[in-house]
């Protein structure tokens, strides 16, 4: 059950990473420049442009953090998950991006915490760092 519903939610991401995909242009150029503050502008970025299957609660760029609020899934209504990117450094790296992904489960009308693959995380935050690759080598274009 958990591996389907984190599959849903990998699956509705790589989808809508690979749309936004379609190459460098000024627009997404301008969206990098606009970025201000201590983050890595291509991470900001990417982390919103691949994180947004799931609805945007807030985002502090001057901090580094973007909280996405909770999303359930047609197929699996009792289901939910939500996430926070944390971008910790100025740098485009690896070890500048950490995402925490929380899950809940619907048991008895109420919602309480459910686990949550632990290669989840990982695998947005390595989907956020290939967008921000592809941000980038679409700067120098």
């Amino acid at each position: 059950m958990v591996k389907s519903f984190v599959s849903a939610a990998l699956i509705s991401m790589s989808s809508l990473a690979l749309v936004a995909c379609g190459g460098g242009n000024k627009a997404e150029n301008l969206a990098v420049e606009e970025v201000a503050g201590g983050v890595n502008p291509y991470l900001w970025r990417a982390s919103l442009d691949t994180m947004s299957f799931l609805p945007l609660q807030d985002a502090d760029p001057l901090g580094g953090v973007i909280n996405y609020d909770w999303k359930t899934y047609e197929d699996m209504p009792d289901d939910r998950i939500r996430a926070t990117v944390y971008i910790l450094d100025t740098r485009l790296r690896a070890d500048g991006l950490s995402v925490q992904v929380s899950r809940q489960s619907r048991q008895n009308g109420e919602w309480v915490d459910s686990p949550v693959d632990p290669g989840t995380g990982p695998q947005f935050e390595n989907q956020i760092l290939n967008r921000a690759r592809q941000l980038r080598v679409s700067e120098l274009d």
